[in-house]
């Protein structure tokens, strides 16, 4: 327990002084899981979920998580790939995009994403718009259940300014693709955002 706070501390320290490690992917093994990334709120840029079999994973060959305001709704994205169990013999890889749009009041800029702390979304609502991006084809999902669960949205302050937003929160789903049962589960996000990855835009 030692080593890992120490690792932590460390880690932090090089983060707060390095923004250009602060936009990394850090992935730190669930538990539980280590195919996932453990839930955190330190903004390492990093979410995971399983996807029936396979794990929708964020790399740092892209921007893990963009976020865009127009026309009332807020349009939370999630890029990364989708993979097999790492310890398999056959590995496959995916690139992936899990997109969420949700009715919101006015966010004018990033800093004001900390509304989101403690608000959830229930996915079965008719307002909800999901969609999944896999091969260049977006499709769009019949929720029958889940949740997007923004647990904590804090401000980061670096220096005495503010740096970024810090998103941290949990995500499941049943949907229906083309009549069939699918499902996303056990997804956790811990996600840095600054106006590199908030656009907002009034009207069409």
């Amino acid at each position: 327990m030692k080593t890992y706070l120490y690792f932590i501390a460390s880690l932090l320290f090089i983060m707060c002084t390095n923004e250009d490690v602060m936009d990394k992917t850090i992935f730190i093994p669930d538990e539980n899981d280590d195919n996932l990334p453990a839930y955190t709120e330190w903004g390492y840029n990093s979410f995971g979920a399983k996807y029936e079999r396979l794990y929708f994973l964020a790399t740092n060959a892209d921007v893990p998580c963009k976020i865009t305001y127009q026309d009332g709704m807020l349009n939370f994205y999630l890029k990364g790939e989708l993979r097999s169990d790492a310890e398999k013999y056959y590995y496959q890889r995916e690139d992936m995009t899990l997109m969420f749009s949700f009715p919101s009041n006015q966010i004018l800029t990033y800093a004001g994403l900390v509304s989101l702390h403690n608000v959830q979304i229930d996915l079965q609502d008719a307002s909800i718009r999901a969609t999944i991006e896999r091969d260049n084809n977006v499709t769009d999902l019949a929720p029958q259940k889940g949740r997007l669960f923004f647990k904590r949205a804090q401000l980061l302050y670096i220096d005495g300014r503010v740096d970024r937003v810090i998103l941290s929160g949990y995500f499941d789903m049943q949907f229906l693709i083309n009549g069939k049962p699918e499902r996303i589960s056990d997804g956790r996000f811990d996600l840095g955002i600054n106006n590199d990855f908030y656009y907002f835009k009034v009207g069409s």
